[in-house]
């Protein structure tokens, strides 16, 4: 019987369709396309698995809108059963507050995240926090990423803020680098993505398109805007980043699927040009 052989080409389209991209080369690319549940907040659990497994998407970060921090244990329990069933991996949760130095609420943060299974908590901390944060990643072994938000941001509005507030802290202190609000700073996203990553402090990313790179009303699908988007993802690739892509997509709330569908088409496809 003759083998059956599959062109490079496919390979990539099958491994892309599935949200984890990765390289037959020396060029190995493993990180991991997935959504920031946030894009999908109208929407119930049930819903929004639907609408992942509709996209394709095998990845999620877990928004409270789709398991919320306030329920019980059990409920948690529950909530990653059901996307674990929909064989969804969750990479992260949050973005989460972090801002209140509360022990008992902090360790409440990391007990939600490790009962859904999160390697890694997105938040929002202030610099007061961020020791208390680190005591209780190393505990639980869950990594801190911290989300940067731009100008209106007091604490951390661009990656440069974050990653001096965590030099020196265990490396499971890190950044979620938001590409939208990174631009908006007037920072080079780029550059960026490469000084965190050269750090080893890139653990998550969620990313998305603008039509005005300084103005946060202007998101369109990816691909559709002024993002230097393949310059991003050939310096994940270059540096073999390993964390998630989370696409955040926040505008057509009531009906988002159709601009996930090709955000993810042209993030897919530039991922498979530059690995080819």
């Amino acid at each position: 019987m003759r083998a059956m052989t599959i062109s490079r080409r496919e390979l990539f389209a099958v491994a892309g369709g599935l949200g984890l991209v990765r390289s037959a080369q020396a060029k190995d690319v493993s990180f991991k396309l997935g959504v920031a549940s946030y894009s999908l907040r109208k929407l119930s659990r049930a819903d929004a698995i639907k609408a992942l497994e509709q996209l394709q998407v095998k990845y999620v970060n877990i928004k409270e809108f789709h398991a919320k921090i306030a329920d019980t244990p059990e409920s948690w329990k529950q909530a990653r059963q059901d996307f674990e069933n929909a064989g969804i991996t969750i990479l992260g949760v949050g973005n989460i507050s972090m801002a209140k130095k509360d022990e008992g609420e902090i360790r409440r943060n990391f007990d939600y995240a490790k009962t859904l299974g999160a390697p890694l908590i997105v938040m929002a901390p202030t610099r007061e926090t961020l020791p208390l944060i680190e005591k209780f990643a190393v505990e639980y072994n869950i990594k801190g990423a911290i989300h940067n938000h731009g100008p209106e941001d007091k604490n951390f509005p661009a990656p440069k803020d974050a990653l001096d507030a965590v030099k020196g802290m265990d490396k499971r202190m890190g950044l979620c680098i938001d590409v939208g609000h990174t631009v908006r700073t007037g920072a080079d996203v780029v550059e960026w993505v490469k000084v965190a990553g050269s750090q080893g402090r890139l653990l998550d990313m969620h990313f998305k398109d603008l039509a005005d790179l300084m103005n946060s009303d202007s998101q369109v699908p990816v691909g559709e805007g002024k993002m230097p988007v393949r310059q991003i993802f050939a310096e994940l690739i270059r540096q073999h980043y390993t964390g998630g892509v989370m696409l955040e997509y926040e505008i057509d709330e009531n009906n988002p699927v159709p601009g996930m569908q090709k955000s993810f088409a042209y993030m897919r496809k530039v991922v498979a040009e530059l690995s080819s």
